[in-house]
C-alpha cells in the first residue's frame, strides 16, 4: 500500500511520522557527534566547590555576634598569614591558566576591581603588595578570578582567619566548566605549597 496511490509498495517504516522515522534512524545508527559530546563532557568538571582548613594553630574566641550567641555557634581564629595565603592561591590560579583577576575584597571593602582587564593575574600578585597594610589588619579576603578557555568560568576564593567552627578557612567556588587537568594542576599546587586538611 502507498500513501500517494502509486503501485510502488513503500517499506512499513515509511508510513510512520517523520519523528518516528528519525527516532528509528538515530537508534539504529547514532550520530558521531554524540560520541564527541560525551568525550567533551568527560574532560570537564562542572561547578566545583572546594573547602579546606590550614593545618595551623587555632583558638576559640569569644563570640560577640548576637545571632551566633543565640544559636551557640563557636567562632575560631586561625593563625596564618593572609597575604602569603592570598598570593599562593593567586599563583595556583595562574598555573591553572586563569588569566584575569576581576576583584579583590578585604573585609568586604573592594581594593581592586578591573573586570575588563585581560591577562592581569600575574600583575595582580604584585599588586597585592600595594594592599599589605589592609591585609595585615584584615580578617578575610575574597578574590574573583576569570578563566576564558573553550568555556568560560570564574573562581571565587574566600579566605577567612576568623570564622564559625562549622565553616572552613578557605572556600573556593569554581562556577562553570573547567578541564579536569587544569583543576588538578591547581589543587596539586595548593597541596604542595600549603599545609591543609580537607
Amino acid at each position: 500500500m502507498s500513501r500517494y496511490d502509486s503501485s510502488f509498495r513503500e517499506p512499513p517504516w515509511v508510513m510512520g511520522s517523520p519523528k518516528e522515522v528519525m527516532d528509528w534512524m538515530e537508534a539504529s545508527n547514532p550520530k558521531k557527534r554524540d560520541k564527541k559530546e560525551d568525550d567533551f563532557d568527560k574532560k570537564y568538571l562542572n561547578n566545583l566547590h572546594v573547602k579546606f582548613d590550614f593545618d595551623v594553630n587555632h583558638k576559640i574566641i569569644d563570640n560577640k555576634d548576637f545571632f551566633s550567641r543565640i544559636f551557640k555557634k563557636k567562632i575560631v581564629e586561625e593563625d596564618f598569614d593572609l597575604i602569603s595565603s592570598a598570593k599562593i592561591i593567586l599563583r595556583g590560579l595562574s598555573k591553572a591558566k586563569f588569566h584575569n583577576t576581576s576583584k579583590i575584597m578585604v573585609d568586604n571593602i573592594i581594593l581592586y576591581d578591573h573586570p575588563e582587564k585581560k591577562s592581569d593575574l600575574k600583575k595582580t600578585i604584585k599588586i597585592v603588595d600595594d594592599f599589605i597594610e589592609e591585609l595585615k589588619i584584615g580578617k578575610s579576603v575574597e578574590i574573583t578570578a576569570l578563566f576564558d578557555d573553550v568555556v568560560k568560568c570564574n573562581a571565587i576564593i574566600n579566605i577567612k582567619k576568623i570564622h564559625r567552627l562549622d565553616e572552613h578557612s578557605v572556600d573556593i567556588q569554581i562556577k562553570g566548566k573547567i578541564r579536569k587537568e587544569i583543576y588538578h594542576t591547581f589543587l596539586n599546587y595548593l597541596k604542595e605549597k600549603i599545609g591543609f586538611k580537607e
